[in-house]
């Protein structure tokens, strides 16, 4: 198998989450995936137990950070964590669509200029139907990802976090210009763990993916770099 560069386009759409409480692991990985994935993934377990410095510190080993805190508050509130977000040099951020109108135009307007990506969370890869219909949400997991991609694009976010198996529909229902953010994904014979809905790499961005998650196949892999750069060549 031909492995591609760093350097090739390609591997600017994947993205890899960093799911590490320790700030020694999270910076090798950072320093292993230099040049590999387009952007690094900072979630709730990397930025509780490090605080916000470790983001400039990852942003300094040459990457761009996604930092995936999934804020869900009332506007005020959210609107200003989002700002802080954007403050450290966050390329991207996310926000919970769930989070209603209000909440989703005061993360969007004066807060983080066109540097930062505000991505709004439709629903998560860990959810089915039954799961969506318990907590209290009317229709299928298909129609309430398109719901709430459309609600945050009314808002006026671009972008949205959506499981590869609404992808296809809520690029219909948005276009062409909304990013679309894809996780749950699973190299050919990996496991699935906690994730629910998942696709391979190859699939999800056929179906109108414009940036994939990966994290422990490549993360938790003896070499890490190598698991990337494998992962990036299944897209050719």
């Amino acid at each position: 198998m031909m492995i591609m560069q760093a350097t090739d386009r390609l591997a600017d759409c994947l993205i890899v989450a960093i799911d590490r409480s320790s700030r020694d692991d999270i910076l090798r990985l950072a320093d292993a995936l230099h040049g590999v994935a387009g952007v690094l993934k900072l979630g709730l377990q990397a930025f509780v137990a490090n605080g916000p410095s470790i983001v400039p510190e990852v942003i300094a080993r040459g990457a761009k950070v996604f930092l995936d805190l999934k804020v869900h508050d009332i506007p005020n509130t959210a609107k200003h964590a989002v700002a802080e977000a954007a403050s450290l040099g966050a390329a991207m951020v996310t926000v919970h669509a769930s989070g209603g109108p209000a909440m989703l135009r005061a993360c969007c307007i004066d807060s983080t200029g066109d540097s930062t990506l505000v991505l709004g969370v439709t629903v998560l890869t860990s959810l089915n139907d039954s799961e969506l219909q318990r907590i209290g949400f009317a229709g299928t997991l298909r129609e309430t990802g398109v719901r709430l991609a459309r609600l945050a694009q009314e808002a006026g976010l671009r972008g949205v976090v959506a499981s590869s198996h609404e992808v296809e529909a809520i690029r219909e229902a948005c276009g062409s210009e909304m990013r679309i953010v894809v996780p749950g994904i699973r190299p050919e014979g990996s496991a699935a763990g906690d994730q629910r809905r998942t696709m391979t790499p190859a699939a999800a961005i056929a179906a109108g993916a414009d940036y994939i998650v990966v994290g422990r196949p490549i993360t938790d892999a003896s070499d890490p770099r190598s698991a990337a750069l494998a992962l990036v060549d299944t897209l050719r």
